[in-house]
């Protein structure tokens, strides 16, 4: 007689959850969409003026992306720490905390820059072809001047997002989009008389959008009802009891998540540079597919991190839990729907990003496996972001690491450059082993969280 109402408070429980989730999930994914929208448009103009365009950018990016998600990753740390001081009724602290995470972020937006400014010494070294080396480095240079707003935003999207107030990001986001196509668009083919640039167009074009989204969100946060009570602008208010070096403990392990991570992607992008523009190319689409595709769990990712922060921040344990299941079983019926979407569509999503029928052929191949590793990926975002929730980010680092750099790509290379596991597979053999190295990351991840939320102890940070 009880296992029945049992199973009904559990479903009921997973209902509510479900869309207290999507309520914050769906701004969110809207914002990361128009983010992810920007780097489409980019991939997409410039392949239309030529291969080796593309490649260019493909390439640039290669670089931009680890850099920009290490700094994005650091001040990540902002949105756990803002939504526990916010669940804990401490929501004075959090602009004072914000203003130090700017004394976090100068350091490496000037390491970043210089690093981006100077990116032509890497691709030398990595045999990148002459011509598609140039037009990465002049890219990088250009974009290299959007980091410094780029920091900015991030901190005070943060902000935002970890107060649960998620709307800003969204239409901030949406807004970017037609400033980031027009300047494209200007920049890339030459128009109101500004030279044809081509893909080094997208890299003017991207700063100047990030300027842009800076600026609004200033002026969101400065004039905004909602984030008065964070004193963000008063700065006759001190931080409060976390500052700088809490930043960075919680920062760095995420930074360095982010920076495995994308790093694999980037490093497989250099690898198959010599291989030549169309390798290069069909290999750009599908990341680039597999990243707009990412944005769905990666948003309801966001969502727990923020959830599970309000609720250890109230010392609601078991409610803490009920948002980490839930959240895990909505990323994972999200991804077997794309996965099915990208197998049965492979060919009609190549084709929206080039015309080069070789192109095509080859990234319809690398869409077939990027199917087939979407539910661990959506998993074990979901299960880091739920550790960041919980402020556990040291421990996940080291286990991300594993499955990245001790797994994945040794695989990959072996498959795809060497004779080890018979002919050399090329950009294929990197796939599958993103498909092994995804899998082996969620299955550490899952286990963490269980033994996180085991110890009932938890109250800011988990330690092993």
């Amino acid at each position: 007689m009880t296992i029945f109402p049992m199973k009904c408070g559990c479903l009921r429980g997973f209902k509510v959850e479900g869309r207290a989730l999507m309520i914050f999930a769906g701004p969110i994914l809207t914002a990361h969409l128009a983010q992810q929208a920007l780097s489409f448009t980019d991939t997409l103009m410039a392949g239309r003026v030529s291969a080796t365009d593309l490649a260019g950018v493909a390439i640039g990016g290669s670089l931009w992306i680890p850099v920009s998600l290490f700094l994005y990753g650091v001040l990540l740390a902002i949105t756990p720490m803002v939504a526990q001081l916010h669940g804990s009724g401490h929501t004075g602290e959090t602009g004072p905390l914000v203003r130090r995470g700017l004394g976090v972020a100068l350091p490496m937006v000037v390491a970043a820059m210089l690093l981006l400014r100077h990116a032509d010494m890497v691709f030398s070294i990595m045999g990148v072809v002459p011509n598609v080396s140039l037009i990465a480095s002049q890219y990088l240079k250009a974009i290299a001047w959007g980091l410094p707003p780029a920091a900015v935003f991030f901190l005070l999207r943060n902000l935002s997002e970890g107060l649960g107030l998620v709307r800003p990001s969204m239409l901030i986001g949406v807004a970017s989009l037609p400033v980031n196509v027009a300047v494209n668009y200007v920049l890339i083919y030459g128009k109101l008389g500004f030279p044809a640039l081509g893909g080094v167009g997208c890299g003017w074009a991207s700063a100047l959008t990030l300027w842009f989204m800076c600026g609004c969100m200033v002026m969101t946060i400065f004039r905004g009802r909602d984030y008065a009570a964070t004193y963000c602008f008063d700065f006759s208010r001190s931080c409060g009891q976390e500052g700088s070096m809490q930043i960075l403990w919680l920062g760095l392990p995420i930074g360095f998540s982010l920076l495995v991570e994308s790093s694999v992607f980037a490093l497989i992008a250099l690898f198959l540079a010599p291989l030549g523009a169309l390798v290069v190319a069909s290999h750009q689409i599908t990341l680039n597919y597999s990243a707009t595709v990412f944005m769905v769990p990666l948003s309801i990712a966001s969502a727990i991190t923020i959830r599970v922060g309000h609720a250890v921040g109230g010392k609601k344990l078991d409610l803490a839990k009920r948002i980490c299941r839930t959240g895990l079983l909505i990323n994972s019926l999200v991804a077997i729907i794309t996965a099915g979407f990208t197998m049965l569509f492979a060919e009609q999503i190549a084709s929206l990003y080039t015309r080069d029928s070789q192109v095509v052929a080859i990234a319809v191949g690398l869409l077939y496996l990027n199917a087939l590793y979407q539910v661990s990926d959506a998993y074990q975002i979901g299960a880091v972001a739920a550790l960041r929730g919980y402020k556990d980010t040291r421990v996940p680092l080291v286990l991300i690491l594993v499955a990245f750099w001790g797994v994945a790509m040794p695989l990959g290379y072996s498959l795809s450059l060497t004779s080890v596991w018979g002919v050399p597979m090329g950009a294929r053999g990197f796939w599958i082993s993103l498909i092994v190295g995804l899998s082996v990351s969620a299955v550490f991840l899952g286990i963490r969280l269980r033994r996180v939320q085991s110890n009932l102890g938890v109250k800011t940070e988990v330690d092993v």
